[in-house]
């Protein structure tokens, strides 16, 4: 790739910089149909910390009975945990925070539903029961003063009930932010999203008081239209974007769900757009390569296919 590629056309109505928050580790690497050895976890976060992500999702304190790729955690979690970068880790209930909290975690998320069917699904409980689960936790998390985030998945389709209103997932919202989550990520866990529904949801939320400053944003690339939906959000002004590096995973639960919005994508975009994010795209490309090598399988991802075809 020339140095000077792509070409860089700033838009002033966009964010100057935006933070991208890695989810590879976590929400990639879940969904293997076999185990990828701690070490080589323990060598992706560190090579996705050396190209400049400084939000790297490490891991789940869940039950390994429910996401068996990820039971290595408290094997993992010391290798990486001093790495200057911040090392958020998705805890279930508080069986989970203790866990996190024994290895010294300094953040960790939530993961809640908009829907009844995937609460149900994922969850094995209804959207309120999930809610009052998840209470304790939170503020037993912020007691022990760590960062909070809030996942809320199915915000813009769900594969059994089909369309969500809007007002159903504000309400979910407003109470992981009430709860007191410092970020609330809105999930296109099925990837149905358009610009103009993003834009609806995020002009609601604000409405009902969410504001802006604490919305992030993670969309699946299912019907192609991610990168569309990201700047939709950035022309709202959110700046944290969820992605994971080489387009990896989807989600267990949700049989449609292809990949994430991979990670070298969404920096591709925004470097055209004269956005900051502080991500060395030559070292993440190279980091994605590698990892496709451990799976056994070529990235997904159009721009790591196309760099990578380019330098070989």
């Amino acid at each position: 790739m020339s140095v000077d590629l792509p070409m860089t056309v700033a838009d002033p109505a966009l964010p100057a910089r935006v933070r991208i928050h890695e989810v590879g580790p976590r929400d990639g690497l879940q969904n293997e149909k076999t185990a990828v050895p701690t070490e080589v976890k323990a060598e992706f976060i560190r090579r996705l910390a050396a190209a400049g992500l400084d939000t790297v999702e490490a891991t789940s304190f869940v039950h390994p009975k429910w996401v068996p790729q990820l039971a290595d955690a408290e094997e993992l979690f010391p290798q990486v945990k001093d790495l200057p970068v911040r090392l958020p880790v998705l805890v279930p209930n508080e069986r989970g925070l203790d866990r996190a909290l024994a290895l010294g975690a300094r953040e960790v998320a939530v993961f809640a539903s908009a829907t009844e069917s995937f609460a149900k699904a994922n969850l094995n409980r209804t959207v309120d029961e999930a809610l009052a689960m998840f209470a304790p936790t939170v503020t037993r998390a912020i007691e022990a003063g760590l960062k909070v985030r809030g996942y809320l998945s199915m915000c813009f389709g769900d594969p059994w009930e089909g369309a969500v209103p809007l007002d159903q997932v504000v309400r979910v919202t407003k109470a992981l932010a009430e709860m007191g989550c410092d970020e609330l990520s809105l999930g296109d866990t099925i990837g149905v999203a358009t610009p103009g529904h993003v834009k609806a949801l995020l002009t609601a939320l604000n409405e009902a008081g969410v504001p802006t400053s604490r919305i992030a944003v993670h969309f699946h690339d299912t019907y192609g239209q991610a990168l569309a939906n990201t700047h939709a959000a950035l022309q709202h002004g959110v700046t944290v974007f969820d992605a994971s590096a080489g387009g990896l995973g989807g989600c267990p639960y949700a049989k449609s769900a292809t990949g994430n919005l991979a990670t070298e994508d969404l920096v591709w975009m925004l470097r055209g757009l004269g956005i900051e994010t502080g991500v060395d795209l030559a070292a993440l490309t190279a980091t994605s390569v590698w990892m496709a090598e451990q799976l056994g399988r070529p990235s997904p991802s159009r721009t790591v296919r196309a760099l990578s075809h380019k330098e070989s």
